[in-house]
């Protein structure tokens, strides 16, 4: 897990007043009330990734405006900080809103122990443009120490798999060379599975056995290309036990294809360097909870995982120094992660949700 995170500092970004070399481990569970700050977390990696693709102010666009990132307005704060280290690399910035309530960058700096072994100050950007991924992409000479820094960041994956809903991507088309990488919506997992399917047997076979677990009647993809005008399209068609009919992405209930998403990146066979996941468990059943909790160790065990989540069903499946409680004070959200000794009695009676349910691992919500 050379690649994954260390240690991330985030300053007033939404209701994230000061969060400061914070550790992650290969497995995060982030908890906390509606409101406790645990999405802006999740929130702040989307905006590095916009960053890293190049597309920053357009996701400062889509969020508000850059004024609408400052935690507490304008007038209570003036830059939002980053920083990150992730075994021997780091990556930092500032962004300020500009007068038009976009974003500029100041003092960005890579750190990369290869050959310059130091925070390396890479300057400002009014544009609101990378300059390590300006060199990266110009491939200009100091491209050598930028290009492990921002591989690293691109290799961390935000999947974000709520829209479920008839014209979700997930349900359409899409060409069959789109087949990379899972993305973020899901929107190419028929191509996507068909070339787990070709390339990858066992890690196909192990996603389908798991959807099995959760969907008793699904009994296989059939997943066949076909022709689209000039272009050749896969979707997510499938067959039920006992029949031979097709069935097609709409026949499946939301949380049935939400599972299939899932399933597919955390057991895909290459997976990100992190894998960074809001709410999966929304419109689960209870068993399949279970078998979704299970899945997210696995993976753990491979690459490092983050989940920020509200449900008490989904922690009991895990130790309590996996979880992170995010939770509101004056204002701000604070983030801390669980000790078992803090916890030894209870946890003789009480298993970690029915903790957080009785406040006692204080998750709830609370009035400031």
């Amino acid at each position: 897990m050379s690649s994954s995170l260390d240690k991330v500092t985030i300053k007033g970004f939404k209701s994230i007043q000061t969060l400061e070399d914070f550790k992650l481990n290969a497995l995060n569970i982030i908890v906390g009330a509606n409101g406790a700050g645990k999405s802006n977390f999740i929130a702040f990696f989307k905006l590095l990734s916009a960053l890293i693709d190049g597309n920053l102010n357009r996701f400062i666009r889509d969020s508000g405006g850059a004024n609408d990132l400052l935690f507490g307005g304008p007038k209570v704060t003036k830059k939002i900080e980053f920083s990150t280290r992730f075994g021997m690399r780091g990556f930092r910035f500032n962004l300020v809103a500009t007068p038009s309530n976009a974003a500029a960058i100041e003092d960005e700096a890579r750190y990369y122990s290869g050959g310059s072994s130091r925070w390396w100050n890479l300057g400002d950007s009014s544009e609101g443009v990378s300059n390590m991924v300006s060199e990266v992409k110009r491939n200009t000479p100091d491209a050598k120490y930028s290009r492990p820094v921002y591989e690293a960041i691109a290799s961390w994956k935000i999947y974000h798999f709520h829209d479920t809903s008839s014209t979700a991507p997930m349900r359409g088309e899409e060409i069959i060379q789109d087949n990379k990488v899972l993305r973020w919506d899901a929107s190419n997992i028929g191509a996507f599975l068909l070339k787990l399917k070709n390339d990858y047997q066992s890690e196909y076979k192990d996603i389908v056995n798991a959807i099995k677990l959760v969907t008793p009647f699904f009994d296989e993809f059939l997943l066949e290309s076909f022709k689209r005008g000039e272009k050749e399209v896969v979707n997510l068609t499938w067959l039920q036990k006992g029949s031979d009919y097709p069935m097609q992405p709409y026949h499946l209930s939301d949380g049935s294809i939400r599972f299939i998403c899932l399933a597919t990146a955390l057991l895909q066979p290459n997976p990100p360097a992190t894998i960074i996941i809001d709410e999966p468990e929304l419109g689960l059943h209870p068993a399949a909870i279970a078998i979704l909790a299970e899945l997210i160790k696995a993976t753990s065990e491979r690459t490092q995982v983050v989940v920020a989540t509200q449900s008490p069903e989904l922690i009991n499946y895990f130790s309590i120094e996996d979880i992170i409680v995010a939770n509101r004070k004056d204002g701000a959200s604070t983030f801390n992660r669980l000790k078992e000794e803090d916890y030894q009695e209870w946890l003789e009676d009480y298993s970690v949700g029915e903790l957080w349910n009785k406040n006692i691992i204080a998750g709830g919500p609370v009035n400031e």
